[in-house]
């Protein structure tokens, strides 16, 4: 065993050195073969680190699906990064292989070292020099070609490279040092089977620039936090941009009714905010007519969708909101309000049936929500509803309950996102939208299919012109054909499409993040209750209704997503100015009363202090000790605008000492309104000088009584001893002999010719004497 084992020990003692000796031959090779290699022979690793050296930015193709017998244009800019001057340089276009696949589409672009293999071989005759370039300096390119010397054989998109090759101080020998790539579809003439039916969607949406707070006039000049939106309506600007590309493009437009609203209400005088309070002239007015009406000439002919007013936060309100009470009840009245505005604005009747949840992203509680008001198509998107197709389905799913998901392609819906104010990516935006349209259609060529594009909600300006540039790239019609979204919903759906609605679990953390909170919902209903509380002592509703309505739907918008703070801020500044509305109508204080007398008048004043009268108030008044100060309870208040009014209330003492009073206002639903006013009534009124007249006053009663009684017996006495007139010398009778009763003497009682009841006279009536 031992020899067995020694034997084993040296074998392995060899076998490494034996390794390690072929280990250090090889590498002198590797060494030997670097020093004695041909003239213009380079290693692959080698070109692939030195074809990153320059940057290389394709700026603009034309056109971006060209035909065999245009002018293909290419132009851009080269830029050394590295650390030594180019030389002997020259810009060429290489054109690669099919893409078989989207996916392929979508990796073009990405930066990558120049492979032969993939790359293609660069077209002779076509090529432009470049001189010298030192590190860190560009230079612009633009190489033009007639369309069939690029020699493409099949129908197809293709990956189209423009290389620059040169050389450089530590390299003698020419070689690619940068390339740039991007997509070309290549369809000469119309397809053999059926265009892609494409709808696309044309966003007019806005952040919120508006709130309730107007002048206190009569014309109710709406106050402006800030004049950002004339910026996006000048020319140049974000929405001028959307609406003048927008123009003639076969497109569905999307609106935010209350972006309409809000540039009419700029059409007249407005103001703008201060930090330091004070109010300034706003300046938007010829902007905002002239935006208005180039909208109305570029809607023309085209199909206008008009989301909520507000653009609503459907999956906020899915998940956050509709467990406080009433909130969806806002959905409902934004989507009614959105057709009266569109329609009297730009004098088109909208649909009012779509719903477009954030970045198309549904589950079953959104899906529940969106349809809720009647928008019975739900815009998805297809990174929603998964498809395991080896093509792209027709957009339009049917979901039950009558409704529909229209989901759009979430390739080529978020194909403009990003930053392209940069040229390149601009340009490559649009070559790969053009590209993966191609691609839908090649898929099933045989099946007519109708795809939706969804874009961004708010795209930029730069964006907007990158779209515009793709939809008018394929417009002629040869593989695609321009839908409407009201056909796309209504389009035969594929029956092996994916028309399960998410479970609640898939819905997006990343969105989920950013809505509005069961609290900021809960606020909103806190204003909505101030309101209706409010609205109805006003004899004008609509002065504080309206304004005050269409902010509580801004609070909901879409547009506050990423930003808590701003929403927050918003929510707090509309009903602090409610509240403050809510205050001009308001009981004035009063100090303490000293009443003097058992019964007497406390006036209480109201200030109206809006523009308008207000009524349907009663103002109470009640008594902590209604044993010792009895109050007249309830007065009817109606005050004209900026007018006061004193309401008298009778009250009776009925024993001394200081009472509390409370004074409010209560609305004819019994609903207290505004704060209580407490004040203190001495009773003072039951003093010993009062006693003192008061039994003084029954004593004379008394006695006045006592002698008519008195001389009632003394009338009778003598009619009963047989006495004459005149038998106690009093005078003469005064009856004749015909009146038929004996005569009555002087100071006698007068006859009652009156009640005949003989009790004696209540405290309460008057008494002759």
């Amino acid at each position: 065993m031992a020899e067995a084992a020694e034997i084993q020990e040296t074998t392995s003692a060899s076998a490494c050195r034996l390794s390690r000796l072929l280990t250090a031959l090889l590498t002198g090779a590797a060494l030997l073969f670097g020093l004695v290699q041909l003239p213009g022979a380079q290693p692959a690793r080698a070109e692939s680190a030195g074809s990153r050296q320059v940057d290389v930015s394709i700026n603009t193709l034309t056109p971006v699906a060209p035909k065999p017998d245009d002018t293909l244009t290419v132009s851009g800019t080269v830029t050394n990064n590295g650390g030594s001057t180019v030389s002997d340089a020259h810009v060429g276009l290489r054109v690669g292989g099919q893409l078989n696949s989207r996916v392929d589409a979508d990796e073009i672009g990405n930066r990558s070292p120049f492979s032969p293999g993939t790359d293609g071989s660069e077209i002779g005759k076509h090529t432009q020099k470049i001189d010298r370039l030192p590190p860190g300096t560009s230079r612009e390119f633009s190489i033009s070609l007639p369309a069939k010397d690029l020699d493409l054989s099949k129908d197809a998109v293709y990956q189209l490279g423009v290389s620059l090759s040169g050389h450089t101080a530590d390299q003698g020998s020419e070689r690619v040092l940068g390339i740039g790539r991007t997509l070309l579809p290549w369809q000469p003439s119309g397809i053999e089977g059926k265009k892609t039916q494409l709808t696309f969607l044309w966003p007019l949406i806005s952040a919120t620039h508006l709130t309730a707070r107007t002048e206190s006039d009569q014309q109710q000049t709406p106050i402006f936090p800030n004049d950002d939106l004339a910026a996006e309506l000048a020319p140049g600007g974000r929405l001028q941009q959307l609406v003048s590309l927008g123009k003639g493009l076969h497109i569905t437009w999307v609106i935010d009714p209350d972006l309409l609203a809000t540039v009419e209400a700029m059409t007249k005088a407005y103001r703008v905010g201060g930090p330091d309070g004070k109010n300034t002239p706003g300046r938007g007015q010829a902007v905002a007519k002239q935006w208005l009406s180039q909208l109305q000439t570029a809607v023309a002919g085209d199909q206008v969708v008009a989301l909520p007013f507000g653009d609503p936060d459907l999956a906020s309100l899915a998940h956050h909101g509709k467990d406080v009470s009433g909130s969806l009840s806002h959905l409902q009245s934004a989507t009614e309000l959105a057709s009266t505005t569109v329609d009297t604005i730009l004098g088109v009747k909208p649909r009012t049936d779509f719903a477009w949840p954030v970045d198309g992203a549904v589950d079953s509680s959104v899906i529940d929500v969106a349809t809720s008001a009647g928008s019975h198509n739900v815009i998805a998107r297809s990174d929603s509803f998964r498809d395991h197709t080896s093509y792209t389905p027709t957009a339009a799913r049917q979901i039950g309950s009558g409704n529909t998901a229209v989901v759009a392609d979430a390739r080529m819906s978020t194909g403009f996102q990003g930053d392209l104010v940069r040229a390149g990516e601009y340009s490559l935006a649009v070559q790969r939208f053009a590209a993966q349209s191609l691609l839908v259609n090649r898929q099933a060529p045989d099946n007519e299919r109708s795809i939706v594009v969804a874009p961004q909600r708010m795209p930029t300006a730069s964006q907007a012109q990158a779209m515009a540039a793709a939809l008018a790239g394929i417009s002629d019609g040869r593989w695609t054909q321009p839908r409407g979204l009201g056909d796309a919903a209504a389009a035969k759906p594929d029956p092996d499409a994916n028309q399960q609605v998410p479970g609640s679990g898939s819905y997006p953390d990343r969105l989920r993040e950013q809505e509005l909170s069961t609290k900021a919902f809960q606020e909103i209903q806190k204003t909505q209750a101030t309101l209706d509380g409010f609205k109805v002592i006003l004899t004008s509703q609509d002065r504080v209704v309206t304004p005050f309505g269409s902010a509580i739907m801004r609070e909901m918008s879409t547009s506050w997503r990423g930003n808590p703070k701003g929403a927050a801020e918003f929510r707090e500044s509309v009903q602090s100015y409610l509240y403050g509305l809510t205050r001009r109508v308001e009981l004035i204080k009063k100090s303490d009363v000293t009443l003097s007398g058992r019964s007497a008048t406390i006036p209480m004043t109201v200030h109206n202090g809006l523009l308008q009268g207000i009524e349907g108030l009663h103002l109470v008044l009640e008594s902590s000790q209604t044993n010792r100060l009895q109050i007249d309870r309830s007065q009817p208040v109606k005050i004209n605008g900026g007018q006061n009014q004193s309401v008298k209330f009778e009250t009776r003492a009925n024993a001394n000492g200081p009472v509390r009073v409370t004074a409010r206002l209560y609305t004819d639903e019994g609903q207290p309104y505004g704060d209580p006013v407490l004040f203190t009534v001495h009773v003072t009124s039951i003093t010993p000088m009062v006693l003192l007249v008061i039994a003084g006053g029954v004593l004379l009663l008394v006695l006045a009584g006592l002698r008519i009684y008195i001389k009632r017996k003394r009338s009778a006495a003598r009619t009963a001893d047989g006495g004459g007139p005149g038998a106690d010398g009093d005078g003469p009778a005064s009856g004749g002999p015909d009146d038929g009763r004996p005569g009555q003497q002087p100071g006698d009682p007068a006859p009652d010719t009156g009640s005949h009841d003989t009790e004696p006279s209540g405290s309460g009536e008057k008494v002759e004497r």
